[in-house]
């Protein structure tokens, strides 16, 4: 997707270029993620704590963050709140990382952050992650937000947009099975690490979840004085209504939380008028999320579901859209994600699997696959 490229889905907004950043921020050469808050802190203390000058709304979780971050902001920014959002990772560009209302970070403006903060990235040894969550809360305090989205890069409790300390409000996207090397091999564990997030007196909602993240994040609110409020999934009736951008079951309960969050913007901090918000959510553009596509004439379905959850859901989706044919997949698997529980949420019989490789990634090969297939 070139420079001014037109976001799919119809929206109007261009969708970044790549830029080039292996200068500034090297990939993880031993594989290591370095879990904690004292780097990020102690880079934040130094540059005076900018990210003090606005509050924020973290979601955390395992599948659809991402979603729930984008729908807010559309939200909030179709009322004229300067508002922010970090996502991550990026599917094109690093400039779709850090926007403040419609507009990305510039390329330019993000290489001369990342310049700016070299030194203090070396003294406090911060992982690429950190240097671009610190770029976001500089860059969110010199634009003067008046309010930041922050989706959680990894679990919750030990991520760097943790170290935001005017995060009253937070949610909860599915949490399930994945990034165990780091989070705990069970669900459970997964589901103490994501509520981490939870600070005393915070409010929080949850989308759906299961009984055992369920049980955790219970307890996590009760220990810490949080409150925190179970969302059911939207009425189909009610989901065709916001005529959102984004496919699938599961947008039910994104869109939901999305919803509960801004009922709660709207009592607190800001009156929101439900067309307003219904208009911003129309216009989320979200790519690589079930996105409908064609190439050389033949439908194409482009998803990034890289968990036995997120399998799950995408084969959902095709079972309700099927017109009984066969489906080729063209698939590229991480070699530290679950393949074989995606293959088995995913293929069916008569399906066709080509697996690809991720540049500059160990990945699961076609061979390894079929020696532990049955």
């Amino acid at each position: 997707m070139g420079a001014g490229a037109q976001c799919p889905g119809g929206a109007s907004s261009g969708w970044p270029a790549p830029v080039d950043l292996s200068d500034l921020l090297p990939g993880q050469t031993n594989g290591v993620v370095t879990m904690g808050l004292e780097r990020v802190k102690g880079a934040l203390n130094a540059l005076g704590n900018p990210h003090n000058s606005f509050a924020a709304i973290q979601v955390a979780g395992t599948n659809g963050k991402g979603s729930i971050c984008s729908l807010l902001h559309g939200a909030l920014t179709a009322h004229g709140l300067r508002c922010g959002l970090y996502t991550s990772p990026h599917l094109v560009s690093w400039c779709e990382r850090i926007r403040v209302g419609q507009g990305f970070i510039a390329p330019a403006t993000l290489r001369n952050l990342l310049l700016e903060l070299r030194s203090l990235a070396q003294q406090w040894s911060l992982t690429p992650f950190e240097q671009l969550t610190v770029a976001a809360f500089l860059h969110f305090h010199r634009q003067a937000v008046d309010l930041a989205v922050l989706e959680v890069g990894l679990g919750g409790r030990l991520d760097a947009t943790t170290a935001h300390c005017r995060r009253s409000t937070v949610a909860f996207a599915s949490i399930g099975e994945d990034h165990q090397e780091y989070l705990g091999a069970d669900l459970a564990s997964i589901a103490r690490e994501k509520s981490g997030v939870l600070s005393p007196g915070c409010v929080a909602f949850s989308g759906p979840q299961p009984a055992a993240v369920v049980a955790v994040l219970r307890q996590a609110a009760a220990a810490c004085g949080a409150a925190i409020t179970w969302v059911p999934p939207l009425a189909e009736d009610q989901f065709q209504a916001l005529n959102l951008p984004l496919r699938g079951r599961v947008q039910r309960d994104n869109a939901a939380v999305a919803m509960a969050l801004l009922e709660h913007v709207s009592a607190t901090l800001h009156p929101l008028e439900m067309q307003r918000s219904r208009k911003g959510m129309g216009s989320v553009c979200w790519p690589g999320r079930l996105q409908h596509c064609q190439w050389q004439g033949q439908p194409l379905l482009l998803d990034g579901a890289h968990n036995r959850s997120a399998a799950l859901s995408l084969r959902q989706h095709l079972d309700d859209k099927a017109s009984g044919g066969s489906i080729h997949w063209v698939l590229g698997i991480l070699a530290n994600k679950d393949a074989i529980g995606m293959l088995r949420a995913l293929l069916r019989p008569g399906d066709r699997a080509w697996l690809v490789a991720i540049a500059d990634s160990s990945c699961w090969s076609a061979d390894q696959l079929v020696r532990q297939l049955p």
